[in-house]
């Protein structure tokens, strides 16, 4: 897996970049896990083709190639529906801890985006099963920050 470090509009990305499956790459961003589509996957290469030493545009920079299958991420801690991020930005608050009992509404956290302070709330009654995220981490839109159960 190789790891990157991007910084857009000002806020810090970590992304790892795992190994393409056709046209399916693996790609984890500051912690959380994707599947990402590629438009072009990269063309199969075999030892000795004159292909073997080229790389095409799309593939300049790259390291990633064609593998076997990796492993399916694990899952969870506890199983449940996961709060997601409703837009990009930076947790300034965990308001909640694992295996605590939280009532629909209640604030499980807290995003900052453009400048604006944004409560993430449960959407359901349960009890907290996993937190997957730290005060500090920048999230990018859709990233799971709470499962609750």
């Amino acid at each position: 897996m190789k790891t990157y470090k991007f910084k857009i509009n000002g806020k810090d990305y970590e992304v790892s970049v795992g190994e393409a499956e056709g046209k399916m790459l693996n790609v984890n961003v500051n912690g959380a896990d994707y599947q990402v589509e590629l438009e072009n996957a990269p063309a199969a290469v075999t030892p000795g083709s004159d292909r073997a030493s080229q790389k095409t545009p799309d593939q300049v920079g790259s390291d990633v190639k064609p593998a076997a299958a990796a492993p399916a991420p694990k899952a969870p801690a506890g199983a449940g529906e996961k709060v997601n991020s409703p837009l990009p930005g930076v947790i300034v608050e965990v308001s909640v801890k694992e295996g605590q009992a939280v009532k629909s509404g209640q604030k499980v956290a807290v995003l900052e985006a453009m400048k604006m302070e944004n409560e993430i709330s449960a959407p359901k009654d349960g009890t907290i099963t996993a937190i997957h995220v730290n005060k500090g981490d920048s999230i990018l839109e859709g990233a799971p920050i709470v499962t609750i159960a």
